[in-house]
C-alpha cells in the first residue's frame, strides 16, 4: 500500500477583486500520483509549472486565497483534506515535514538553532527540553555538522548557507516523519555544497527508509537520485515513470525537449548546439482544453486541441496523442534542423 495517495489535486487562485470563472488561475490541474514508503519521487519541470504549489498544497500551507481540492489526498490512510488547522499542525513536522528552498527565510533569526530544533520535538513528543536538545545535537551530527553543542547556541546568521540547509534537514528529521518534501533545497547553494546536500538527503533517505518528494527543475540532478520521476508542465503531470525508464524512453515531446537541452559528458561536443523548446508557456487563467504543450510542439495535430488521453504502459504514463499512437517524438533539436 502506498504511503501517499494523490488523486485529482487542483489549486485554483482567484485573480482580481471580483473574479469570475474566466479570472481563475488554475495553477495545479488534476494531479494524480502515489509515493511508496522508502521511495524518492522527483517532480521536475520549468519555473512556474506548479511544482512548489503542489508541495504547499500537500502541507496545506497555500496562500489564503488559493483553493485546494482533490478527489483523494491521504497520508498513511489519514485524510489530509478533512483535517482542521490544529490537526494539520500536529501532522506537520511529525508525520510529514518539508525542506524549504531558502533556509535563511525558513529559520527564525531571533531564536537560536537549539531553540528551533528542540521546539519541533517538544511540540510533538512528551520530552523535556534537555532531552530535546540532546536529540537536536544528535541530528546535527547525523547531517554532518560538527561541534553540535556549540552550533545549538548559535543563530542562523552565524552559519553559512550550506550549514543552514543542513539545519533545515535536521529539523525535518527530528520526529522521523514518514514523508519529507524537499522543495528545490539546493537552488541557493554553490555547486560543491549542492552535491554534498544531495548525497546527504539520499543517504539519510536510504538509511531511515523515508519517502521523499524531491522538487527540482534540474533533470541532470534527477538522473542521480530519483526512483520515479513525474514531469510537470503548465500545472499538469505530462509524463511519469521509473527514472531509468523515463530517461531511456521518454514518451512526451516536452520531456524529450528537456533532455535535449542538457549537455551529455563525453557525447556533447564543444560548441555543439543544444536542443531548445520554442514558444512560451500558455496562460493558465480561465478554462483550459486539450494539450497545454501544443503551441510549442513540433508534432501538433488538430486533435491536440481537444482532451488528451493518458497513456499507461508498464508503469509509464504520458499525456500525449503521439504516445497513444505508439510513435516516438523527435528531439526538439532534430525537428528544428529538419
Amino acid at each position: 500500500m502506498a504511503l501517499l495517495h494523490v488523486e485529482n489535486l487542483r489549486v485554483d487562485i482567484p485573480m482580481g477583486h471580483n473574479p469570475t470563472a474566466d479570472d481563475m488561475l488554475h495553477a495545479v490541474r488534476g494531479l494524480d500520483f502515489q509515493v511508496e514508503r522508502g521511495e524518492m519521487l522527483c517532480i521536475v519541470g520549468e519555473s512556474g509549472c506548479g511544482k512548489s504549489l503542489t508541495s504547499l498544497a500537500l502541507m496545506d500551507l497555500l496562500p489564503r486565497k488559493a483553493k485546494r481540492t482533490a478527489s483523494r489526498l491521504t497520508l498513511d490512510g489519514i485524510d489530509l483534506l478533512g483535517q482542521s488547522e490544529r490537526s494539520m499542525c500536529d501532522l506537520r513536522g511529525n508525520r510529514l515535514a518539508m525542506i524549504f528552498q531558502e533556509p535563511m527565510t525558513a529559520l527564525n533569526p531571533a531564536y537560536s538553532i537549539g531553540d528551533q530544533l528542540s521546539e519541533v520535538l517538544t511540540r510533538h513528543r512528551k520530552v523535556s527540553r534537555k532531552d530535546a536538545l540532546a536529540r537536536a545535537a544528535q541530528m546535527l551530527e547525523k547531517v554532518g555538522i560538527s561541534n553540535a553543542g556549540e552550533r545549538l547556541r548559535q543563530y542562523p546568521h552565524q552559519l553559512s548557507g550550506g550549514l543552514r540547509q543542513r539545519v533545515i534537514i535536521a529539523m525535518a528529521l527530528m520526529c522521523e516523519p514518514d514523508l519529507i518534501i524537499a522543495d528545490e533545497p539546493t537552488t541557493a547553494l554553490d555547486v560543491t555544497i549542492q552535491a554534498q546536500i544531495l548525497r546527504l538527503i539520499r543517504d539519510i533517505q536510504k538509511e531511515l527508509g523515508l519517502a521523499v518528494i524531491f522538487i527540482t527543475h534540474d533533470l541532470g540532478l534527477v538522473a542521480r537520485i530519483a526512483d520515479r520521476v513525474a514531469v510537470m508542465y503548465a500545472g499538469e503531470i505530462v509524463e511519469s515513470a521509473p527514472a531509468r525508464q523515463l530517461f531511456e524512453n521518454p514518451r512526451h515531446p516536452y520531456t524529450r525537449g528537456l533532455l535535449a537541452s542538457i549537455p551529455i559528458p563525453g557525447r556533447t561536443k564543444p560548441g555543439e548546439a543544444l536542443g531548445s523548446i520554442p514558444g512560451l508557456v500558455p496562460s493558465l487563467v480561465g478554462e483550459q482544453h486539450g494539450c497545454a504543450f501544443r503551441n510549442r510542439c513540433a508534432h501538433t495535430v488538430q486533435a491536440c486541441a481537444r482532451d488528451v488521453p493518458e497513456v499507461h504502459q508498464d508503469g509509464h504514463m504520458a499525456r500525449c496523442l503521439l504516445a497513444a499512437s505508439g510513435l516516438k517524438p523527435m528531439l526538439v533539436k532534430e525537428s528544428a534542423r529538419s
